[in-house]
């Protein structure tokens, strides 16, 4: 009944094909119908409001897994001129998705009008042998976000995500250390560590991708002060600067930052920000100094550094 009244307002509202000019009213659908908000879990469901279409992503957020995705994407859902789907697709690093097709894909994205972008986030592209080909031959002229953090914290996020899974299915655990650690010395085929291998996967990128189509978000400065990072993700994306300062406020229960948009304010779900386990000194030695030379051939070949360990 809700999509049928504010169907009915869209008509009243708008003539067939015009623009959105109004913010306000955006907001408003955004909240009522879930336009935008990936809160929204079934696109099929929806009322196509005039002038609207269901498009392929122009932005794709590739990854990485446990390096700020889904705050990311959240908080680009402010900007009206964003539109964001509901879930992770996993349509280029899937095969049993992929063989469905690019209207299956077309078909999971949320309606947008022309002046808006469209954007699909799934963390597992970034490190997919296929994903860089297949999502190049969809588009090769695409912009790609990448979010990434420090590798060794991205590691024991990994692990952390997968520790409390495994204790809600009340499943066995392992502590950390005897994951990462293998008779004496350092389990690198561990997954959460060939994740963190920045280098070697976006290699696999930059075959398909020029340097300029893959903007990178620095996952670390995003939760501490995520204005500046939105900020240039705005201006990558060739989009007018509405995502402001007011937007955010940090929460000092959780201990991030929060939206406040839509007249509501709204956190990322319980699951965000669990608390790390304490790791072994030595361990974490070991971990920064696998990481070091990979981070630094990342570094040459993104020309930029970062503040990691």
């Amino acid at each position: 009944m809700a999509f049928l009244l504010v169907s009915s307002y869209l008509l009243l509202t708008y003539t067939q094909g015009a623009p959105v000019e109004n913010g306000a009213l955006l907001e408003t659908l955004k909240s009522q119908v879930g336009l935008f908000s990936n809160k929204s879990e079934h696109y099929s469901t929806q009322v196509r409001p005039p002038g609207t279409s269901r498009r392929i992503p122009q932005t794709i957020i590739i990854g990485v897994r446990k390096g700020g995705t889904r705050a990311l994407l959240e908080m680009l859902d402010i900007h009206p001129n964003i539109v964001v789907a509901a879930t992770e697709v996993h349509f280029f690093d899937w095969d049993e998705n992929y063989v469905k097709g690019i209207d299956w894909y077309r078909s999971l994205m949320p309606f947008s009008y022309e002046n808006q972008i469209t954007i699909e986030k799934t963390p597992g592209y970034f490190t997919s042998p296929q994903a860089p080909e297949r999502i190049h031959d969809m588009n090769s002229s695409i912009k790609l976000l990448l979010i990434l953090r420090d590798p060794t914290e991205r590691v024991i996020s990994d692990y952390t995500q997968v520790y409390y899974n495994r204790v809600e299915s009340h499943k066995p655990v392992q502590p950390f250390e005897e994951i990462v650690i293998k008779n004496g010395a350092l389990n690198t085929k561990y997954k959460a560590i060939q994740r963190s291998l920045y280098d070697i996967h976006m290699e696999k990128w930059l075959k398909h991708f020029s340097l300029d189509q893959i903007h990178i978000v620095d996952g670390n400065t995003l939760i501490k002060d995520p204005l500046p990072e939105l900020q240039k993700v705005e201006k990558f994306l060739n989009l007018p600067s509405r995502i402001m300062s007011s937007n955010f406020y940090f929460n000092q229960t959780k201990g991030f930052y929060c939206i406040r948009s839509d007249g509501r304010e709204r956190c990322l779900h319980e699951s965000k920000g669990r608390p790390h386990p304490v790791v072994n000194s030595t361990v974490l030695d070991q971990l920064y100094s696998y990481f070091r030379e990979h981070n630094s051939k990342f570094y040459r070949m993104i020309n930029h550094s970062f503040d990691w360990h």
